[in-house]
C-alpha cells in the first residue's frame, strides 16, 4: 500500500478540527496541493487563504497563536522555509509561539516541478532555529501521529511532507514520541539511519546487503530535532559504523544532526544525500539515479564505506 504524506495531513487536520475548535488552518494559495483544502471545505470560518504572501502567512499565524489558537500553516517547502524565514525566526521561534509549519512537496520526489521547487535545504534551515522542532515522517501513518502530537505540543514545529506516495511501513499501534527513533530492522554489522521516504529505501537496501552477509540495523529517525542521541550512541557501540540516508543536502540535514550527536564517540559515519547540487526537472526515479540516491548507488557507497566494494 502507498499513500502520500500530504494526503494524510489533509485527513488528520480535518479530524483535529472537529476535536478542538482552537485549531485554524492558513495557506498561501496552495491549499489544494497541500490538502488543507479539506479543512477549508469543512471549517471555512477557521480557514484563511492569505494569497501568495508567505511572510503574511506567518505573521497572521502569529496573531492567531497569541490569541490562544493553534494555527497550522501550509505551503510548498521551497516557499514556506525561505521566503518568510525572518518571520519564522523572530515571530515564531524568538517568541516561542504555538505555530505548526507543515511543508509539502519537499525533496527530489517533487519531480518535474524542477530545481526551484525541489527543496533540499529546509531541514538545515529549520533545525538551526532555537525552539523549533523538526519532524520528517516515514509514511502516511506516521504523518497522522506526528500531526496529532504537534497539535498537543507547545511551540513552533516543522513537519516535512511530500507530494509523492510513500510505501506504508510503520506500525499503526506504535506511538510517536518526540526525540525517539524507531528500530525498523535489527542488525549487527552496520546501522542505517534514515528519515522520510529514505526509510523505505533503507529497508530495501538492508535486504540486499543481508543476501551479501551484511546485517544492517535500520532506524527511522523521523524526529530530527530533538534527535534520539541515546539510541544513536547505542547503535554506534553495537554496530561500529553508521550510514545516514536523506532526500536533502548532505550539509545541515539528518546526517549532520547524527554527526553532531556522535561527535565524541569516534564512530565512522557516512552521509548519503544530495552532494551540494540543486535539483532539476525529471521523474523522481530518474532524479534519484542522477543524484546517487537510487538503491544501487546507495549500495555501492555503503560497500565502499565498509570495505566490501
Amino acid at each position: 500500500m502507498e499513500k502520500a504524506t500530504r494526503d494524510a495531513f489533509g485527513e488528520v487536520l480535518v479530524a483535529l478540527g472537529g476535536e478542538d475548535e482552537r485549531i485554524v488552518a492558513l495557506s498561501a494559495d496552495l491549499q489544494d496541493s497541500t490538502k488543507a483544502i479539506h479543512f477549508e471545505k469543512k471549517y471555512p470560518e477557521r480557514f484563511v487563504n492569505v494569497g501568495i504572501a508567505e511572510q503574511d502567512l506567518v505573521g497572521i499565524a502569529a496573531g492567531y497563536a497569541l490569541e490562544g489558537f493553534i494555527p497550522f500553516i501550509s505551503s510548498f517547502a521551497a516557499f514556506l522555509t525561505t521566503r518568510p524565514f525572518d518571520m519564522l525566526r523572530i515571530l515564531a521561534c524568538y517568541n516561542d509561539l504555538n505555530i505548526k509549519i507543515v511543508a509539502t512537496h519537499s525533496g527530489l520526489t517533487v519531480g518535474e516541478d524542477g530545481g526551484s521547487a525541489q527543496m533540499l535545504e529546509d531541514i538545515a534551515l529549520m533545525r538551526a532555529l532555537p525552539n523549533m522542532q523538526v519532524y520528517c515522517p516515514a509514511d502516511a501513518i506516521e504523518t497522522e501521529k506526528i500531526v496529532r502530537v504537534a497539535a498537543r505540543e507547545k511551540g513552533p514545529i516543522y513537519i516535512r511532507l511530500a507530494r509523492a506516495k510513500y510505501p506504508v511501513i510503520t506500525d499503526p499501534n506504535e506511538p510517536f514520541i518526540p526525540g525517539r527513533g524507531t528500530v525498523m530492522r535489527r542488525g549487527r554489522d552496520l546501522t542505517i539511519v534514515a528519515a522520510g521516504y529514505m526509510v523505505s529505501k533503507a529497508l530495501e537496501v538492508a535486504e540486499t546487503l543481508s543476501k551479501e552477509g551484511i546485517e544492517s540495523k535500520v532506524i527511522n529517525m523521523s524526529s530530527i530535532k530533538p534527535i534520539d542521541k541515546h539510541m544513536l550512541k547505542k547503535c554506534a557501540a553495537k554496530t561500529g559504523r553508521i550510514v545516514t540516508l536523506e532526500e536533502h543536502q548532505e550539509s545541515g540535514g539528518l546526517g549532520s544532526a547524527v554527526c553532531e550527536a556522535l561527535a565524541e564517540t569516534g564512530v565512522p559515519i557516512k552521509i548519503i544525500g544530495v552532494e551540494d547540487r540543486f535539483g532539476q526537472s525529471g521523474k523522481p526515479e530518474e532524479l534519484f539515479k542522477e543524484y546517487g540516491l537510487d538503491n544501487e548507488s546507495i549500495l555501492e557507497k555503503i560497500r565502499e564505506f565498509i570495505g566490501r566494494a
